[in-house]
């Protein structure tokens, strides 16, 4: 085995992530990608909202390197959730443009601090929140790929799509039909436990 960067390594999953996220909105209306499609509102687009979010805070402000232009779904006095979803004025294009800036961002964050390097998480407790950007960028991969997830699941609601990337979706083969009676089958081995 050859030698490896740690803090590439790092990189790759979190930049995996990111495209993720991304790609579950392609081929969907404007409608789809905003749809609550669960009681707790979650929709594509402000998934991507979010996490833009979370890269500029924690990439930007935790490390003195604040982001060009925050964002006012960020600030103290923005409505609870603003950042998980879209309003009407707010474009798919602006929105994931201002991801991709943020990632940028944190890339440039990554790239000129080292693993150890110290920052504060001023929103976390007092006593947890001093950290270095190895704790970070775990957190951030953390996050990101648990929204990934979020999204899979939302887009699966939408039209039936799922899988971990456009060229390798990571699901076993299998038609609509095969689909069907495998989840009938899942079905059948829950209703032996009732319905309750």
């Amino acid at each position: 085995m050859g030698e490896t960067n740690p803090k590439a390594d790092l990189q790759r999953y979190l930049q995996s992530g990111r495209e993720a996220i991304v790609w579950k909105l392609e081929g969907l209306s404007d409608y789809h990608i905003r749809r609550p499609l669960v009681p707790s509102g979650t929709n594509l687009l402000g998934l991507v909202k979010h996490l833009a979010g979370v890269e500029i805070g924690y990439f930007g402000e935790t490390f003195g390197r604040p982001f060009s232009a925050q964002p006012p779904w960020l600030e103290d006095d923005a409505e609870a959730n603003a950042d998980m979803w879209a309003t009407r004025e707010e474009s798919r294009e602006s929105i994931t443009a201002l991801y991709r800036r943020a990632w940028a961002h944190s890339d440039d964050t990554i790239a000129a601090l080292g693993v150890d390097a110290p920052g504060q998480v001023a929103w976390w407790p007092p006593e947890r929140r001093q950290v270095t950007l190895h704790q970070v960028l775990v957190h951030v991969i953390a996050e990101t790929h648990r929204h990934a997830g979020h999204a899979d699941v939302v887009r699966e609601l939408i039209d039936g799509a799922a899988g971990l990337r456009r060229d390798n979706d990571n699901l076993p083969p299998g038609d609509r039909a095969w689909w069907d009676a495998y989840r009938e089958k899942l079905q059948d081995s829950a209703a032996a436990f009732g319905t309750q």
